[in-house]
């Protein structure tokens, strides 16, 4: 299965550990193409959260809801909880983020771990 970058995709994190996401939850594929095999086993998300407590505003982007991203509600792309998950967790779905919002994730991440 390929996945695009600013795809929105479902991830099994139900294993997770006091503090972690520990539930399927949507998040956004942020990792370019350009530098991993298809066949590599895991994919770079940003996760999304309807709580906006879990959002620090300079380190997230909102994505209000379209017919494009599939969401019900505002949500927040969350730079700051950048992760690698193996493909196995991962169900893939025909909704994405726009181009724009895919950009500044991507940004707000290079903050969040200190290379801007």
């Amino acid at each position: 299965m390929n996945y695009a970058p600013g795809q929105i995709v479902l991830v099994d994190w139900r294993d997770g550990l006091p503090k972690e996401p520990n539930k399927k939850r949507p998040a956004v594929v942020v990792e370019d193409r350009g530098l991993f095999d298809d066949a590599y086993p895991n994919l770079i998300l940003a996760p999304l959260a309807e709580d906006p407590h879990l959002a620090i505003a300079d380190l997230s982007v909102q994505i209000p809801p379209t017919a494009e991203n599939g969401c019900t509600k505002p949500c927040y792309a969350l730079a700051h909880h950048v992760t690698t998950t193996s493909k196995h967790r991962i169900t893939p779905t025909s909704s994405r983020i726009t181009d724009e919002q895919l950009a500044e994730i991507r940004r707000l991440i290079g903050i969040a771990i200190g290379l801007d």
